[in-house]
């Protein structure tokens, strides 16, 4: 593929169409003059003449690039806003370019609409000699001027041509004074809106914040305050597990809970003030009028006062309880922090008092009752035993059997002996006989000793009866002193569940009365008071801001 070799382009300018050095169609150039014979046009191959032929190679590319007439006028007015003078809307577009400025990006085509509204001065005309959309008639060619094409933006006299009113020289474009009178506004409006920022600022952040800084410094009356420490702790007990969490801060974290409670609690502070006149100390007329509690204050008012003045912590890692306590002298400020610690452990100590006195109480009934018991038992055993005459129905009982035993034994070799006598052919009557009169006595006497067994030989009844009689009282007195020891077993239990559950209170910081006021604290209150009036405005304009945007939208 050939392509066709690319000459540079010269551009010849002429004065009033006439030819340089020539007035009236004469050469007017002398010879020893500096005249070149070219005029203004630049001689071949300088530097001026190759910057013109690269301006003449990016014109061309330009106007291959399609624009309308409407992006082309728009060029020109931007090129005459930043202070350029284009002799052509193409060579505007070029010296936007070469200036790193886009003629066609949105912004600077609504900057350049808006400043044309707003500038008192009407907007300028298009130049005679400008350079036309397609369609529109164009100027007419001026004798000496390049070949023009019909229906295309055409190059003009920079000199003559330009659009808008004339601009003597050096007074710069034509909208330099409308720039400056709306930068000139700009600022101005900038600073009224500083200053009513800073009005405002003073008004409600620096003004209320100053007032408080001087109410802490010079106005507030200085309190005294006496901090504490101490734990709610509980009987050790080596007898017992005492649970799985006994010897933790987690076993009395509910009686830290309440003692908590009860010292923020009214009443601590209607017994705090019947015993110790907490009305009367903070009713001085010398405290301030922020601090003062009136005479004829209400409860509520007084229990609001009392809030703040006495703060109680609780540290459920370490079972701590922290308590400060804020008074007009260090004195009191001591006074009522022992009060408060004493009143916490009368709390303390009547939070389990009644759930140990059930324990004890039915375990001591129970006691009472089983030795009572065990008592009657053991009457009706001896009684048994005197009405019977009998010490121990077991042990007659068995001399009895012994004694029957021995007697059949006897009885026994007796009838061997007869038994013998009677197997002689001639037997001796007077032995038999006294054999048969041995059998017959030991006989009755077995039967003697074993109707007393059995038989009701007496008002008392048969031995046997009554052994079983007492019998049955001495297990009745087995069974009431074994429930006696089992009693005795659970009131010993009930009584070291008792003791494990005494709670006390350990003080680790004792309170000790200050010789310096605490409060106030002059700077950490003052820009306390400071962030919290800037939070304040921050967000109340805000809320302006986004309400006035929505009614506005």
């Amino acid at each position: 593929m050939t392509t066709n070799p690319k000459a540079p382009k010269f551009r010849i300018r002429r004065s009033s169409g006439r030819a340089p050095g020539t007035e009236g169609g004469e050469d007017r150039s002398l010879p020893g003059t500096s005249e070149d014979g070219f005029g203004d046009m630049a001689f071949p191959g300088s530097a001026k003449a190759d910057t013109e032929a690269a301006s003449e190679t990016s014109i061309s590319q330009i106007r291959r690039e399609g624009l309308t007439g409407r992006q082309l006028r728009m060029a020109r007015r931007l090129a005459q806003k930043h202070g350029m003078t284009p002799s052509s809307d193409f060579d505007a577009v070029r010296l936007l370019r070469d200036r790193g400025i886009d003629p066609f990006d949105r912004a600077n085509m609504i900057e350049l609409v808006h400043a044309r509204d707003t500038s008192d001065s009407p907007a300028p005309a298009a130049a005679a000699g400008q350079a036309q959309p397609q369609g529109q008639q164009a100027q007419p060619a001026q004798p000496g001027d390049a070949p023009r094409r019909a229906g295309l933006p055409q190059t003009v006299d920079p000199k003559r041509n330009l659009p808008g009113e004339h601009i003597p020289a050096g007074s710069g474009p034509a909208n330099l004074h409308d720039i400056e009178r709306i930068q000139r506004d700009i600022i101005r409006r900038r600073r009224r809106k500083l200053a009513l920022l800073g009005l405002r600022l003073t008004l409600f952040v620096f003004l209320p914040t100053m007032i408080c800084g001087y109410y802490f410094a010079y106005l507030a009356t200085p309190s005294y305050a006496t901090k504490s420490e101490f734990i709610v702790q509980q009987a050790e007990v080596t007898s017992g597990t005492g649970g799985l969490l006994g010897g933790t801060a987690m076993a009395t974290s509910q009686d830290s809970i309440l003692v908590q409670d009860y010292l923020t609690s009214r009443g601590a502070l209607q017994r705090l003030d019947s015993e110790y006149g907490y009305r009367e100390h903070f009713s001085d007329p010398s405290v301030d009028s922020l601090q003062r509690v009136m005479p004829d204050a209400t409860n509520e008012a007084l229990y609001k006062h009392y809030q703040k003045h006495v703060k109680v912590g609780y540290d459920p890692t370490e079972g701590v309880l922290r308590m400060e306590v804020s008074a007009l002298s260090p004195e009191m400020s001591r006074v009522f922090s022992e009060a408060l610690i004493g009143y916490s452990e009368e709390r303390v100590d009547q939070i389990t008092e009644r759930k140990r006195a059930d324990q004890m109480r039915g375990a001591n009934e129970t006691f009472e009752d089983a030795d009572r018991k065990m008592l009657e038992a053991q009457e009706k055993v001896l009684a048994l035993q005197e009405q019977m005459g009998v010490l121990d129905p077991q042990s007659e009982t068995a001399g009895v059997m012994s004694q029957v035993n021995a007697l059949e034994t006897q009885l026994t070799e007796k009838r061997l002996q007869l038994s013998q006598l009677m197997d002689n052919a001639r037997p001796n009557q007077a032995r038999v006989a006294g054999a048969e009169g041995d059998i017959e006595r030991l006989e009755t006497l077995i039967a003697d000793l074993r109707s007393q067994l059995t038989e009701q030989g007496s008002t008392q009844g048969s031995l046997a009866s009554m052994t079983s009689r007492l019998r049955m009282a001495e297990v009745e007195l087995e069974t009431r002193t074994m429930m006696m020891q089992e009693s005795l077993q659970q009131l010993e239990a009930a009584r070291i569940e008792a003791n494990r559950q005494v709670r006390f209170l350990s003080i680790g910081v004792s309170p000790v009365a200050p010789d310096e006021p605490t409060y106030p604290k002059v700077f950490e209150n003052t820009l306390i008071a400071l962030l919290i009036f800037g939070a304040i405005y921050l967000l109340v304009s805000v809320t302006v801001q986004v309400l006035r945007e929505q009614v506005s939208s």
